[in-house]
């Protein structure tokens, strides 16, 4: 299966650091360069920093991880992807969740019902839309007639999600062409792999083998508290340890562990804000990218 380890900026990085960290990762020869949805902070929006980040490079590929569905119209979300995939071919990697990691931005993103049931609606729409010239689309609720957002890729995209829960792992195995988990141990991250597979195959589908993935936050000394809060409410009872590598070489150990478990896809990003963005780049291109097949 193919491995490839891609990077997320630091915590709280503003927009005017972007330029220089997507240069870089070109540079470097870095797959891909991932962008969250942080509403209340610096962070750029990720849909604006994929468009940026695109037209900044020319072989770099950029990925959501991952932006939140429910709250945004599919239809409008199929013609920025579309667009995005016109502009830069087999570049975008879009990964779409439930919710905000923080709990106090879930405002932002308002639904028309139970979230679950609207982000389930908007993935069938959402891929209808990349990839059937037009459609036509009566839902609980969203409707639509005769809409197209072409021209549609070539090959139509992959759309990803994020989750751990039963639900969430029922979503990627139904709906979905991917999973990125985050804040799961390799045998979590092993168990959710055999569900989504499990899942896929009641609805007579199937997820490819090397479309299951993990973002990991590397800690340079220590695990820092606000990481240690959010393992806490993601995946409560987890020793952060075993989630969360101290140092590159314990960081080399983990996705080892993650790749004998079936997850081949990664998303790393410095545990806290780094003193050099283009030395911790270094870093990773020296110990990590050599994992890659």
């Amino acid at each position: 299966m193919k491995v490839r380890i891609g990077i997320a900026p630091p915590p709280g990085d503003t927009p005017g650091h972007l330029a220089g960290l997507a240069e870089r990762a070109e540079a470097l020869g870095i797959d891909s360069l991932w962008l969250s949805e942080i509403v209340h902070g610096p962070s750029v929006e990720p849909v604006v920093g994929m468009a940026y980040t695109l037209a900044a490079t020319r072989r770099l590929k950029v990925g959501t991880g991952v932006a939140i569905l429910p709250g945004r119209h599919p239809v409008r979300v199929a013609k920025q992807l579309a667009s995005l995939a016109a502009l830069a071919p087999k570049r975008v990697l879009p990964v779409f969740g439930l919710t905000p990691a923080r709990p106090a931005e879930r405002e932002a993103f308002p639904v028309p019902g139970p979230r679950g049931a609207v982000f389930d609606e908007s993935l069938e729409l959402l891929k209808l839309l990349l990839r059937q010239e037009k459609v036509t689309f009566h839902g609980e609720f969203f409707t639509v007639r005769n809409a197209g957002v072409g021209p549609l890729p070539a090959k139509p995209l992959d759309i990803w999600v994020g989750g751990s829960g039963e639900r969430a792992l029922r979503r990627a195995g139904r709906l979905a062409d991917g999973w990125l988990a985050s804040f799961l141990t390799p045998g979590q991250a092993a168990a959710g792999r055999t569900a989504i597979a499990a899942h896929a195959a009641e609805a007579g589908r199937e997820i490819e083998a090397d479309h299951y993935g993990t973002s990991l936050a590397v800690a340079a000394t220590e695990i820092p508290a606000t990481v240690i809060d959010a393992i806490a409410r993601r995946n409560p009872g987890a020793d952060p340890a075993g989630i969360v590598p101290v140092g590159w070489a314990a960081a080399r150990d983990l996705i080892g562990r993650f790749v004998e478990a079936g997850i081949t896809k990664f998303v790393v990003r410095p545990a806290a804000p780094v003193p050099s963005a283009e030395r911790w780049l270094d870093e990773f291109a020296e110990h990590l990218m050599p994992l890659q097949n």
